[in-house]
């Protein structure tokens, strides 16, 4: 390894740095996602409560929002799951490009790939994120045609 100066090591530094917005901006994504995650178990608890008190034909509305926050459950668990790969795969850039630096070695096409890879994790991580929403509105939808059955 060849020896390095301060001067030398300090823009690779920046470099490297770069990415670290990346994280600290998907850590409060992962904040939101797992705080969501947290009220859909609430509500889920919840109606698997109301459910015990109700009679069979007061049951059904319940049971397709019990289904819909389920599905939200899991899809919430992939966004998540795909927003830590990506944070995951940003440590990793920061990592690459600063030993690339450091060495000198050529792999851009290896941090190409790695942001790529990040930047795609992200990107599904939020489609799925905005799907969880489109499903919560449903939910709700749902539950206020048992207020007002004419909700179109």
């Amino acid at each position: 390894m060849a020896a390095t100066s301060l001067h030398e090591l300090v823009p690779v530094l920046q470099v490297a740095i770069g990415p670290v917005i990346l994280i600290s901006g998907v850590g409060l994504l992962l904040l939101t996602m797992t705080n969501r995650l947290g009220r859909a178990i609430d509500r889920a608890r919840s109606l698997a409560r109301d459910l015990q008190e109700r009679r069979e034909p007061d049951r059904e509305p319940v049971l397709a929002q019990v289904a819909i926050i389920y599905r939200r459950a899991r899809l919430i668990r992939l966004t998540i799951a795909l927003a830590a790969l990506s944070v995951l795969l940003a440590a990793v850039l920061i990592i690459a490009l600063f030993l690339s630096a450091l060495m000198k070695w050529d792999q851009g096409l290896s941090i190409i790939l790695i942001f790529i890879a990040c930047m795609g994790s992200l990107i599904t991580s939020l489609i799925t994120f905005i799907y969880d929403i489109h499903l919560s509105l449903v939910a709700l939808k749902l539950e206020l045609k048992q207020v007002k059955p004419d909700l179109g």
